[in-house]
């Protein structure tokens, strides 16, 4: 019997309860929180953390979201398909590496699961640091819920870990680590968007956002919702949303994650996920896939449905990566492009939550 679905039965029969553990004062009988550390600036938003005696404030979750999340998740990290060219007119413009022609760029992003003699791997010393950090983050994310670790920010991660014995305390060492990717320049290793979210202790705000029923997935309010739902009413029920708002925190996990599958290749990791901080889906983007299509909705296999035909065919959706983007990325054609100004704001150090 596969992971899948052996953790479909243990679920089915209550042999396995996947809930968040919310943090919630009892009586004395929680820990006594840390104050927060001395290395760090302490949150200024009292939405953060409202005080020394309260942890963060999380949203309920239940069994089946969470793991409904866990399976999307696991299919997102599969390794993808082989792109094969496709006959499609324009000129590609790329801001890139000066030694590499469009040709070798396009091979890249259309082969994005193999590795290349150019690629840029982590550092000895931070390759020893990878699986212990990813482990602590899988922790983190299992304790407070799928759901709320898209939302959630670092200094609440570091929160969590310091109080909860079962997560345990970051290692300095892990905590640079994290720095140290989130504040790389993306373009040594082949990724070329800009940085969408600069600040890595940003927190998405429970206010900002809504749980879009039967997925377990949060969107922005405004914009980001509003395209969402008229696509949904356009295209029809079998259309669902398979990702949504996802913070710097959610971002790191999953590119750390991608770079662990790719034995340390953090350009191969970038061509399949952005790099945390550089992500639209932490302003506004969107997921979305056939209902029933499983792993195979985030493969270009969704391109072949109906659901896909009549997206597109709508005339007012974009699609963030296209098979001729210029961020170095594989193709994506279930991940829905949101244009605002909060992506500018973000973009250029906005001090206000960056919200749709």
């Amino acid at each position: 019997m596969n992971k899948r679905k052996f953790l479909q039965t243990l679920l089915a029969t209550g042999g396995v309860v996947l809930v968040a553990k919310r943090y919630i004062p009892s009586g004395g009988q929680s820990p006594v929180p840390d104050p927060a550390p001395e290395t760090l600036a302490a949150p200024a938003s009292a939405d953060l953390m409202p005080d020394a005696s309260q942890g963060p404030t999380l949203a309920a979750s239940n069994a089946k979201e969470e793991f409904e999340l866990m399976m999307l998740q696991e299919s997102e990290l599969r390794p993808g398909f082989k792109h094969s060219e496709r006959s499609q007119g324009g000129e590609v413009v790329i801001q890139q590496l000066p030694n590499e022609t469009v040709d070798q760029y396009l091979e890249k992003i259309r082969n994005f699961d193999n590795s290349f003699a150019s690629d840029i791997y982590l550092r000895e010393e931070n390759s020893k640091l990878l699986l212990p950090t990813l482990a602590r983050l899988d922790r983190i994310q299992n304790f407070v819920g799928h759901a709320n670790f898209n939302l959630i920010s670092f200094e609440e991660i570091l929160y969590f870990a310091r109080n909860y014995p079962e997560i345990g305390k970051f290692e300095k060492a892990e905590v640079d680590f994290m720095n140290e990717i989130f504040q790389a320049d993306a373009t040594t290793y082949g990724f070329f968007g800009e940085k969408i979210t600069p600040d890595f202790n940003h927190r998405v705000l429970q206010k900002d956002v809504v749980k879009i029923d039967g997925t377990g997935h949060y969107l922005m309010r405004g914009e980001s919702l509003a395209h969402y739902q008229q696509i949904h009413k356009d295209v029809g029920n079998e259309l669902t949303l398979t990702s949504g708002i996802r913070n710097n925190v959610k971002q790191m996990h999953l590119f750390l994650a991608k770079t662990f599958q790719s034995e340390g290749n953090l350009s191969r990791a970038s061509r399949s996920l952005a790099p945390p901080g550089h992500s639209f889906h932490g302003v506004g983007d969107f997921d979305v896939g056939k209902v029933g299509m499983g792993e195979q909705n985030f493969t270009a296999d969704f391109a072949t449905t109906k659901e896909y035909r009549r997206l597109i065919n709508l005339g007012y959706v974009d699609i963030r990566y296209t098979d001729t983007n210029k961020f170095g990325v594989r193709y994506e054609p279930w991940h829905i492009k949101i244009e605002n100004d909060s992506i500018a704001h973000c973009s250029h150090g906005g001090s206000s939550p960056c919200t749709a």
